[in-house]
Formats: C-alpha cells, sequence, structure tokens
C-alpha cells in the first residue's frame, strides 16, 4: 500500500516548524489576518527571521498573501486565503483531539 501523495504534500508544508501554529493563529484571528508585530508577540519564541521566513513558505504555497498597507509608516498585514482557511479549518478535528487525548505540562511559576 502507498501513501497517498496529497496527504505526503501536506504533511510537508504542516510538518515545517511553525508552519501549523501559524495557520492556526491566522484562522483565531479576526478576518483571519494579522500583522507581523502581533504573530511575533503571540508566537513566542519564534524569532523574526524564523517568521518571516515561515510566512513566505506559506505565501508561496498560496495560504497566505502579504498586503503592504502604505500608511505613515507603512504596515504589513497577512491574510489566509480560501485555499489557507479551508485548511486551518481541516486542523479543528486536530485541535479537537488534542483537546481531549493530549495532556499539557503546567508552567511552574
Amino acid at each position: 500500500m502507498e501513501v497517498c501523495p496529497y496527504i505526503e504534500a501536506t504533511f510537508k508544508i504542516l510538518g515545517r516548524s511553525w508552519n501549523g501554529l501559524i495557520l492556526h493563529y491566522l484562522d483565531k484571528c479576526p478576518d483571519q489576518s494579522a500583522h507581523f508585530s502581533d504573530m511575533k508577540r503571540d508566537l513566542k519564541p519564534i524569532t523574526n527571521r524564523a517568521l518571516s521566513l515561515k510566512l513566505s513558505e506559506l505565501a508561496d504555497a498560496q495560504l497566505l498573501v502579504k498586503d503592504v498597507i502604505s500608511d505613515n509608516p507603512p504596515s504589513v498585514r497577512y491574510y489566509l486565503t480560501d485555499k489557507g482557511i479551508a485548511l486551518a479549518k481541516a486542523l479543528v478535528p486536530l485541535e479537537d483531539w488534542a483537546h481531549t487525548h493530549m495532556e499539557l505540562e503546567q508552567e511552574t511559576q
């Protein structure tokens, strides 16, 4: 039996560090979009360089688009595409499974 090439291609995207979390994060944001600085703040401990590279990867895969807003100063907002929204929605059953079957380590303060 062979592995489905579509599943394999999907996991090549989701299996890379941060990609799935970025998709999940954007899906939870209003309008499924966020500024780079918001993602950097909320997706700790990702570095600026790593976040920039991951956003480029996801844009290359047509899962999100980069919108440069020519304000003063200019800002950049990232939006999920329809393709990105569909993949993010496909992650919801995984989130449900994780809530049921995964135990998270409690942070000590």
